[in-house]
Formats: C-alpha cells, sequence, structure tokens
C-alpha cells in the first residue's frame, strides 16, 4: 500500500495544488490588460486612485490649506520607520499690555484663562528616504489627517528633495485647487478666427 500511495496518490495531490494555482493564473490570464506602456498612453483615473505613493495630508473641508491635524503624535509614535517629525505649535505670546491686564485681574480674584496653543501643528516634516509605506502613521490617525499621493509622476533627483514639508506642500495643493482654470474656449475661439 504504501508504494501505490507514494506513486499514485501523492502525483495526484501535487497535481491538484498545480491545477488550483493555474485555475487562478487562468483567471487574470483572460482579464483585460491592465499595464499601461507609458508615455504612449495615459493613465487613466482608476488606476491612479489605487496608486499609493508617499504620505501627505489632508484639508480641512472648509479651508483645504489648513491641516485637519491636531498634533496628537500618533502618527510619529507609530511610525516603524520614524520618517515623521511633527512639531507642535506654541501658545501665542502676550504682549506686555496684556500681561498687566492678567496680572491685575488676578490680584482682583478672577479667574484668568492663559491662551492655549493652537492644535494645528508648526511643522510636519516627512523623509521618504525613510519611509516604507507601511501606512501606520495613516491608519492609527484619530483625526483622518494623513492620506497616500497619488501622484504618480512625482521624481526626486536627490536625497534632499525627499525630504518634503507637508503642511507647504498641502499650501501649494490648496493654490492649485483655488486657481482659477484656465479659458479654453476663449482661446480655441480666437484660433479658429485666425484660421
Amino acid at each position: 500500500m504504501g508504494k501505490f500511495k507514494d506513486n499514485v496518490i501523492q502525483p495526484i495531490l501535487d497535481c491538484w495544488s498545480l491545477i488550483v494555482g493555474l485555475k487562478i493564473t487562468g483567471k487574470y490570464f483572460c482579464k483585460p490588460l491592465i499595464t499601461v506602456h507609458y508615455p504612449r498612453e495615459v493613465i487613466d483615473d482608476e488606476n491612479l486612485e489605487t496608486y499609493g505613493g508617499h504620505v501627505e495630508l489632508i484639508g480641512k473641508p472648509k479651508d483645504p490649506a489648513m491641516p485637519k491635524c491636531i498634533s496628537c503624535m500618533m502618527c510619529v509614535t507609530n511610525c516603524p520607520s520614524k520618517c515623521l517629525t511633527v512639531v507642535k505649535s506654541k501658545p501665542p505670546k502676550l504682549t506686555a499690555d496684556e500681561e498687566a491686564a492678567m496680572k491685575a485681574a488676578e490680584e482682583a480674584g478672577e479667574k484668568v484663562v492663559k491662551p492655549k496653543a493652537p492644535k494645528n501643528p508648526a511643522k510636519f516634516l516627512y523623509d521618504y528616504t525613510l519611509c516604507s509605506l507601511c501606512g501606520t502613521c495613516i491608519d492609527n490617525c484619530p483625526a483622518k489627517s494623513l492620506k497616500f499621493s497619488n501622484n504618480i509622476y512625482w521624481v526626486a533627483t536627490s536625497r534632499k528633495e525627499m525630504k518634503i514639508d507637508l503642511l507647504a506642500r498641502l499650501k501649494e495643493q490648496a493654490t492649485e485647487l483655488s486657481a482659477p482654470a484656465p479659458k479654453t474656449e476663449a482661446v480655441s475661439a480666437a484660433a479658429e478666427k485666425e484660421a
């Protein structure tokens, strides 16, 4: 019975795993081609949505230049690569008049509330050379202020360029979104008149 099992049953079991693998391969073999031959073809929006590049900040809905970040430091704490640096904002400095008014109020027995630091970060730096793109920072962000970039055309020619100030990048993106779109109809009408 041992030779029968080794020579007949075991090869059938081995072929079964091969058939299961070929079934999966065949399923994807019959699907349409996804590969894009860049630069001859343009990458469609469907493929851009699935691309995950470097980490970037998400702006507030009403003010896209202001990040949703609340400087809780959860992204920095949980990052295994230690590629994020967040500096919390400091409370605003009081003028001499405001300090005198606060001291006078304290002496009068009133409850004085000192100004608190804003929640948004003063600096948010990201070192793409260290990042492993694990997404731990994105998953652990309670404010949902981080996401992967969809910019597949971003290129850096030096390590220095890969250290990104995410606050500055967010402000750039907000100005690009708020800039008026170029008037293509007026240009095409002028081109038709010339022709």
